[in-house]
């Protein structure tokens, strides 16, 4: 029976569900209940195992682990993103990396939306303003018949697409990998990034974590948008450029953000971002439904049984 590790089941997901149920008839299986956050740590834990069942992406799967866990063969990670792991180490090493594709799209996707609409329509400020016995009225901003950017279309970003078209965004679209196949199966123009952040109203970002999208919108591109227009991330932290970001917020480069990922997790007590008024935060929350949850869940183990079947599904491929 292979050894199945779980290094990092916290906050809880796995334990207790069907998806461990079904786990545990392909092997002999332990979960921790921690996270791991040192190489030492994860080491610790996965040294012995044949399989590791990813579920934080706060465990890093350096090259440095990966070269002391002689017997490890499948790293299946619970979730889209996979920079954790060194993937042209795990390629050298022979080591197969699954992930779980489109499994909360329509979650991230309603996050986004609802991000937006938090920070056009101040939501949350005007909250603030009723519970402390005010009742300042003004204006706020119609998304419909304004230009929505979507940055990444992948299933997350292709949500997203539907979901601006559907209340009367005209959307456009920027990804690494453009043509016009996907334009038209998308039903989105493709633009330059550029481009993209000086027509946007709203800019979402939709991008996964790779040292290629690392930094993708700095000072430069926060300074190309429209003084109006507003950030939203439920992407990845690294994605943008957090003190740029800070600073565009600040100063009025850009009239807001609704921010669900941060560079830091939890975002640190002091972080200035807290004290903006113009921004909407989301503890990385996007893909916490119970829908989503399962649906992933299960797609992790079936990688498993699929792998350990020898017809390994949703392999992660090496940046070429």
């Amino acid at each position: 029976m292979p050894k199945i590790i779980v290094p990092d089941d916290e906050p809880t997901v796995l334990a207790g569900t069907v998806a461990e149920e079904r786990l545990r008839r392909l092997g002999e299986v332990r979960i921790y209940d921690s996270r791991a956050l040192s190489d030492e740590e994860l080491l610790r834990r996965i040294a012995d195992a044949d399989i590791a069942l990813n579920i934080r992406a706060t465990s890093v799967f350096s090259r440095n682990v990966l070269e002391h866990c002689s017997r490890l063969k499948l790293i299946s990670i619970y979730g889209v993103g996979f920079d954790n792991v060194d993937i042209k180490a795990a390629t050298e090493l022979g080591i197969t990396v699954t992930n779980t594709p489109g499994y909360s799209a329509v979650a991230v996707g309603e996050m986004a939306l609802t991000l937006m609409l938090a920070v056009a329509r101040r939501i949350v400020q005007n909250d603030r303003t009723i519970r402390s016995g005010e009742w300042a009225r003004g204006y706020s901003l119609q998304l419909c018949g304004k230009t929505l950017g979507v940055i990444g279309t992948g299933n997350i970003g292709q949500r997203m697409i539907q979901l601006g078209k559907s209340i009367g965004m005209k959307v456009i679209a920027w990804t690494f990998n453009p043509s016009p196949e996907r334009a038209a199966r998308y039903g989105v123009e493709f633009v330059a990034l550029d481009e993209l952040l000086r027509q946007s109203d709203v800019v979402s970002v939709h991008v996964l974590g790779s040292p290629q999208a690392s930094n993708l919108i700095g000072k430069r591109e926060l300074r190309l948008m429209k003084p109006t227009a507003i950030l939203i991330n439920t992407a990845r932290g690294s994605a943008v450029n957090e003190p740029a970001l800070v600073e565009a917020l600040a100063s009025g480069v850009i009239a807001g953000a609704g921010l669900d990922v941060f560079a830091v997790e939890p975002l640190p007590p002091d972080h200035p971002l807290r004290r903006l008024e113009n921004v909407v935060l989301s503890p990385h929350t996007a893909a916490m439904v119970p829908e989503a949850t399962l649906a992933g869940l299960a797609m992790s183990v079936d990688n498993i049984k699929n792998f350990l079947q020898g017809k390994a599904t949703n392999v992660v491929q090496p940046a070429t």
